[in-house]
C-alpha cells in the first residue's frame, strides 16, 4: 500500500476475549479514510491462552497486511469482576505485543474518551458509535459487528487527539461547527 509523506495509517482495536474488533484507517490533509474494518472471532477456541495467540497472530497479520504507522488500542475498563478484566487486559497485552514486535508506538484511550471524541457524548451507546462512524467515514454496512466499529472508533479518536489538521480547527460557536461539520451532525 503506497503512501504520501503526510499520510499515516492508523490500526485501531478493541480488544476482546470473544471477539476482537480492529479497523485501519488512512490519514491525510482531506480527513480519515477507511481502509478496512474486521473482527477477530475467538469463539472458536476453548482455551484462553490459544485466544491471546490467536489475537497476537492475526493483530500481526493486520500490521504485515496494511503496514499502520500508529497503533490506538481501548483501554480495559474497571468492572466489578476482576476475572472478566483481567482476560481483557490480556487480551489487550497480546495485541500489544505484536504491535510492539513491529515497532508501531502504542496509543491508549480510554472508552469514554472514544466516544466522547466520536459522537460528543462519552456515555454513547455502541450503536450510536458506529452510526457516526458510518456518517464521518462515508461508508455502509449492513452486517457488522459493534466490536469491529470500536476498533475503528479507537482509530479515529487517535487520528482526532493527534493534531492533524481537520482536528485541530477552532470553532466559535456551536453553529460554527455545524457549519464546519455538517456530516457530523444528524
Amino acid at each position: 500500500m503506497a503512501k504520501s509523506a503526510k499520510e499515516r495509517i492508523i490500526l485501531g482495536i478493541d480488544p476482546g476475549t470473544t471477539i476482537t474488533g480492529y479497523g485501519v484507517i488512512r490519514s491525510a490533509d482531506r480527513g480519515p479514510e477507511l481502509v478496512t474494518i474486521g473482527s477477530i472471532d475467538l469463539s472458536g477456541f476453548s482455551d484462553h491462552y490459544l485466544k491471546l495467540k490467536h489475537i497476537f497472530e492475526r493483530t500481526a497479520g493486520i500490521i504485515d497486511e496494511y503496514h499502520p504507522d500508529e497503533l490506538a488500542i481501548e483501554a480495559p475498563f474497571y468492572g466489578k469482576n476482576v476475572q472478566s478484566m483481567l482476560k481483557l487486559g490480556r487480551a489487550q497485552g497480546a495485541a500489544i505485543a505484536a504491535a510492539l514486535t513491529r515497532s508501531i508506538p502504542i496509543f491508549e484511550y480510554a472508552p469514554r474518551k472514544i466516544k466522547m471524541s466520536i459522537t460528543g457524548r462519552g456515555a454513547a451507546s455502541k450503536e450510536q458509535v458506529a452510526a457516526m462512524l458510518m456518517r464521518i467515514l462515508e461508508f455502509s454496512i449492513t452486517e457488522v459487528k459493534l466490536d469491529a466499529t470500536d476498533g475503528l472508533a479507537a482509530a479515529v479518536c487517535h487520528f482526532y487527539q493527534t493534531g492533524n489538521k481537520k482536528s485541530t480547527k477552532g470553532y466559535n460557536n456551536w453553529k460554527d461547527f455545524i457549519n464546519k461539520n455538517p456530516k457530523r451532525v444528524k
